[in-house]
Protein backbone atom coordinates (compact mmCIF):
# COMPACT_ATOMS: atom_id res chain seq x y z
CA UNK A 1 0.00 0.00 0.00
CA UNK A 2 2.91 2.58 -0.30
CA UNK A 3 1.35 4.11 -3.27
CA UNK A 4 -1.21 5.84 -0.66
CA UNK A 5 1.44 6.99 0.79
CA UNK A 6 2.67 8.88 -2.76
CA UNK A 7 2.03 12.42 -3.33
CA UNK A 8 1.97 11.95 -7.06
CA UNK A 9 -0.43 9.33 -6.74
CA UNK A 10 -3.00 11.77 -4.73
CA UNK A 11 -2.16 14.83 -7.33
CA UNK A 12 -3.26 11.97 -10.21
CA UNK A 13 -6.29 11.09 -8.64
CA UNK A 14 -7.38 14.97 -7.92
CA UNK A 15 -6.31 15.83 -11.66
CA UNK A 16 -8.70 12.54 -12.78
CA UNK A 17 -11.78 13.86 -10.45
CA UNK A 18 -11.73 17.23 -11.50
CA UNK A 19 -10.88 16.30 -15.20
CA UNK A 20 -14.20 14.29 -14.79
CA UNK A 21 -16.17 16.83 -13.35
CA UNK A 22 -15.52 19.50 -15.77
CA UNK A 23 -15.82 16.95 -18.77
CA UNK A 24 -19.24 15.13 -17.72
CA UNK A 25 -21.45 18.38 -18.40
CA UNK A 26 -22.67 16.97 -21.12
CA UNK A 27 -22.62 13.14 -20.50
CA UNK A 28 -25.66 14.50 -17.43
CA UNK A 29 -27.25 16.07 -20.46
CA UNK A 30 -27.79 13.05 -22.43
CA UNK A 31 -28.55 11.25 -19.59
CA UNK A 32 -31.46 13.51 -18.18
CA UNK A 33 -32.67 13.86 -22.02
CA UNK A 34 -32.72 9.96 -21.64
CA UNK A 35 -34.68 9.45 -18.45
CA UNK A 36 -37.13 12.65 -18.91
CA UNK A 37 -39.68 10.40 -20.17
CA UNK A 38 -39.57 7.36 -18.08
CA UNK A 39 -41.43 7.42 -14.99
CA UNK A 40 -40.32 8.43 -11.51
CA UNK A 41 -39.03 5.06 -10.42
CA UNK A 42 -37.49 3.96 -13.84
CA UNK A 43 -35.77 7.28 -14.00
CA UNK A 44 -33.60 6.62 -11.21
CA UNK A 45 -33.07 2.95 -12.78
CA UNK A 46 -31.86 4.56 -15.69
CA UNK A 47 -29.49 7.13 -14.40
CA UNK A 48 -27.79 4.62 -12.21
CA UNK A 49 -27.51 2.02 -14.33
CA UNK A 50 -26.18 4.57 -17.43
CA UNK A 51 -23.70 6.33 -15.37
CA UNK A 52 -22.46 2.95 -13.95
CA UNK A 53 -22.12 1.35 -17.15
CA UNK A 54 -20.89 4.36 -19.07
CA UNK A 55 -17.98 5.12 -17.10
CA UNK A 56 -17.46 1.09 -17.07
CA UNK A 57 -17.14 1.61 -20.78
CA UNK A 58 -15.18 4.62 -20.39
CA UNK A 59 -12.23 3.04 -18.61
CA UNK A 60 -12.48 0.38 -21.24
CA UNK A 61 -12.19 3.27 -24.17
CA UNK A 62 -9.55 4.66 -22.57
CA UNK A 63 -7.00 1.96 -22.90
CA UNK A 64 -7.24 2.16 -26.59
CA UNK A 65 -8.34 5.93 -27.01
CA UNK A 66 -5.20 7.04 -29.00
CA UNK A 67 -5.10 4.23 -31.11
CA UNK A 68 -8.80 4.93 -31.51
CA UNK A 69 -8.25 9.20 -32.45
CA UNK A 70 -6.20 7.90 -35.26
CA UNK A 71 -8.12 5.44 -37.28
CA UNK A 72 -10.06 7.45 -40.27
CA UNK A 73 -13.61 8.16 -40.57
CA UNK A 74 -14.49 6.82 -36.63
CA UNK A 75 -15.17 10.29 -35.59
CA UNK A 76 -17.43 10.94 -39.03
CA UNK A 77 -19.45 7.73 -37.97
CA UNK A 78 -19.77 9.28 -34.43
CA UNK A 79 -20.78 12.69 -34.69
CA UNK A 80 -23.26 11.49 -37.07
CA UNK A 81 -24.52 8.68 -34.60
CA UNK A 82 -24.49 11.87 -32.13
CA UNK A 83 -26.62 14.26 -34.27
CA UNK A 84 -29.52 10.83 -34.94
CA UNK A 85 -29.37 10.61 -30.81
CA UNK A 86 -30.09 14.30 -30.41
CA UNK A 87 -33.03 14.39 -33.20
CA UNK A 88 -34.55 11.04 -31.60
CA UNK A 89 -34.28 12.71 -27.71
CA UNK A 90 -36.00 16.31 -28.80
CA UNK A 91 -38.89 14.40 -31.04
CA UNK A 92 -39.19 11.62 -28.81
CA UNK A 93 -42.58 11.52 -27.78
CA UNK A 94 -43.78 9.50 -24.81
CA UNK A 95 -46.75 7.38 -26.35
CA UNK A 96 -48.50 4.69 -24.47
CA UNK A 97 -48.69 3.14 -21.00
CA UNK A 98 -48.17 -0.30 -19.75
CA UNK A 99 -45.22 -2.32 -18.16
CA UNK A 100 -44.30 -3.54 -21.52
CA UNK A 101 -43.95 0.03 -23.04
CA UNK A 102 -41.99 0.95 -19.80
CA UNK A 103 -39.79 -1.74 -19.86
CA UNK A 104 -38.60 -1.13 -23.47
CA UNK A 105 -38.46 2.52 -23.08
CA UNK A 106 -36.14 1.74 -19.40
CA UNK A 107 -33.84 -0.38 -22.08
CA UNK A 108 -34.06 2.19 -24.72
CA UNK A 109 -33.21 5.11 -22.43
CA UNK A 110 -29.81 2.72 -20.90
CA UNK A 111 -28.97 2.12 -24.54
CA UNK A 112 -28.87 5.75 -25.60
CA UNK A 113 -26.84 6.98 -22.83
CA UNK A 114 -24.33 4.02 -23.74
CA UNK A 115 -24.27 4.67 -26.81
CA UNK A 116 -23.73 8.91 -26.62
CA UNK A 117 -20.94 8.54 -23.70
CA UNK A 118 -19.04 6.37 -26.04
CA UNK A 119 -19.06 8.67 -28.92
CA UNK A 120 -18.61 11.77 -26.41
CA UNK A 121 -15.80 10.14 -24.37
CA UNK A 122 -13.29 9.58 -27.42
CA UNK A 123 -11.61 13.00 -26.33
CA UNK A 124 -12.33 13.28 -23.16
CA UNK A 125 -10.41 10.02 -22.30
CA UNK A 126 -7.01 11.31 -23.27
CA UNK A 127 -7.04 13.80 -20.71
CA UNK A 128 -7.82 11.15 -18.22
CA UNK A 129 -5.24 8.77 -19.82
CA UNK A 130 -2.41 11.46 -19.62
CA UNK A 131 -3.26 12.35 -15.90
CA UNK A 132 -3.60 8.58 -14.92
CA UNK A 133 0.19 8.32 -16.36
CA UNK A 134 0.02 4.72 -17.06
CA UNK A 135 -1.93 3.61 -13.74
CA UNK A 136 -4.45 1.46 -14.02
CA UNK A 137 -5.48 1.87 -10.29
CA UNK A 138 -5.29 5.54 -10.47
CA UNK A 139 -7.97 5.22 -13.91
CA UNK A 140 -10.40 3.21 -12.19
CA UNK A 141 -10.31 5.05 -8.79
CA UNK A 142 -10.90 8.25 -10.33
CA UNK A 143 -13.77 7.26 -12.53
CA UNK A 144 -15.61 5.47 -9.57
CA UNK A 145 -15.31 8.49 -7.76
CA UNK A 146 -16.95 10.82 -10.53
CA UNK A 147 -19.98 8.10 -10.64
CA UNK A 148 -22.08 9.83 -7.98
CA UNK A 149 -21.38 13.12 -9.31
CA UNK A 150 -22.45 12.16 -12.88
CA UNK A 151 -25.31 10.84 -11.12
CA UNK A 152 -26.27 13.94 -9.17
CA UNK A 153 -25.80 16.29 -12.35
CA UNK A 154 -28.85 14.14 -14.70
CA UNK A 155 -30.80 14.08 -11.65
CA UNK A 156 -30.94 17.44 -11.44
CA UNK A 157 -30.97 18.21 -14.68
CA UNK A 158 -34.34 15.84 -15.13
CA UNK A 159 -35.51 18.44 -12.63
CA UNK A 160 -34.90 21.33 -14.11
CA UNK A 161 -36.11 19.91 -17.36
CA UNK A 162 -39.64 19.31 -16.01
CA UNK A 163 -39.41 23.19 -14.81
CA UNK A 164 -38.27 24.31 -17.84
CA UNK A 165 -39.22 22.97 -20.92
CA UNK A 166 -36.36 25.22 -23.06
CA UNK A 167 -33.36 23.55 -20.92
CA UNK A 168 -34.70 20.21 -23.67
CA UNK A 169 -33.96 21.89 -26.66
CA UNK A 170 -30.72 23.64 -25.71
CA UNK A 171 -29.58 20.05 -24.14
CA UNK A 172 -30.71 18.39 -27.36
CA UNK A 173 -28.63 21.55 -29.31
CA UNK A 174 -25.75 20.73 -26.53
CA UNK A 175 -25.79 17.12 -28.44
CA UNK A 176 -25.88 18.77 -31.63
CA UNK A 177 -22.65 20.71 -31.29
CA UNK A 178 -20.79 18.05 -29.64
CA UNK A 179 -22.08 15.94 -32.99
CA UNK A 180 -20.52 18.75 -35.10
CA UNK A 181 -17.52 19.10 -33.27
CA UNK A 182 -16.32 15.30 -33.30
CA UNK A 183 -17.29 15.01 -36.75
CA UNK A 184 -14.55 18.57 -37.94
CA UNK A 185 -11.80 16.60 -34.88
CA UNK A 186 -12.05 13.14 -37.65
CA UNK A 187 -8.32 12.46 -38.60
CA UNK A 188 -8.52 13.53 -42.33
CA UNK A 189 -9.96 16.99 -40.93
CA UNK A 190 -7.43 17.45 -38.35
CA UNK A 191 -4.74 19.50 -40.62
CA UNK A 192 -7.33 21.28 -42.40
CA UNK A 193 -9.06 22.39 -38.97
CA UNK A 194 -5.88 23.01 -37.69
CA UNK A 195 -4.85 25.65 -40.46
CA UNK A 196 -8.89 27.13 -40.44
CA UNK A 197 -10.09 27.20 -37.02
CA UNK A 198 -13.42 28.46 -37.41
CA UNK A 199 -14.41 25.28 -38.89
CA UNK A 200 -14.29 23.70 -35.80
CA UNK A 201 -16.77 26.22 -34.51
CA UNK A 202 -18.53 26.29 -37.40
CA UNK A 203 -19.45 22.54 -37.61
CA UNK A 204 -20.46 22.76 -34.09
CA UNK A 205 -23.07 25.29 -34.67
CA UNK A 206 -24.28 23.69 -37.59
CA UNK A 207 -24.96 20.35 -35.77
CA UNK A 208 -26.63 22.29 -33.01
CA UNK A 209 -28.74 23.79 -35.50
CA UNK A 210 -29.41 20.99 -37.61
CA UNK A 211 -30.57 18.47 -34.33
CA UNK A 212 -32.92 21.26 -33.16
CA UNK A 213 -34.45 21.85 -36.77
CA UNK A 214 -34.92 18.30 -37.69
CA UNK A 215 -36.18 17.25 -33.64
CA UNK A 216 -39.12 19.95 -34.31
CA UNK A 217 -40.21 18.37 -37.41
CA UNK A 218 -39.87 14.72 -36.08
CA UNK A 219 -42.04 16.57 -32.98
CA UNK A 220 -44.27 18.14 -35.20
CA UNK A 221 -44.89 14.93 -37.21
CA UNK A 222 -45.84 12.93 -33.85
CA UNK A 223 -48.27 15.45 -33.04
CA UNK A 224 -50.15 15.11 -36.25
CA UNK A 225 -50.12 11.25 -36.43
CA UNK A 226 -51.05 11.08 -32.47
CA UNK A 227 -53.45 14.08 -31.85
CA UNK A 228 -54.21 14.87 -27.56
Amino acid sequence: MEFLQSTDFWIGLVKIIWINIILSGDNAVVIALAARSLPPHQQRMAVLFGSGAAVVLRILLTIVAVQLLAMPYLQIVGGLLLLWIGVQLLGDEDEGEGAAKEHGSLLAAVRTILIADLVMSLDNVIAVAAAAKGSFLLLILGLAISIPLVIFGSTLMIKLMERFPIIVVLGAALIGWVGGETIASDFIFRDYVAANGWVHYVAAAAGAALVILLGKLVQARARQQHPA
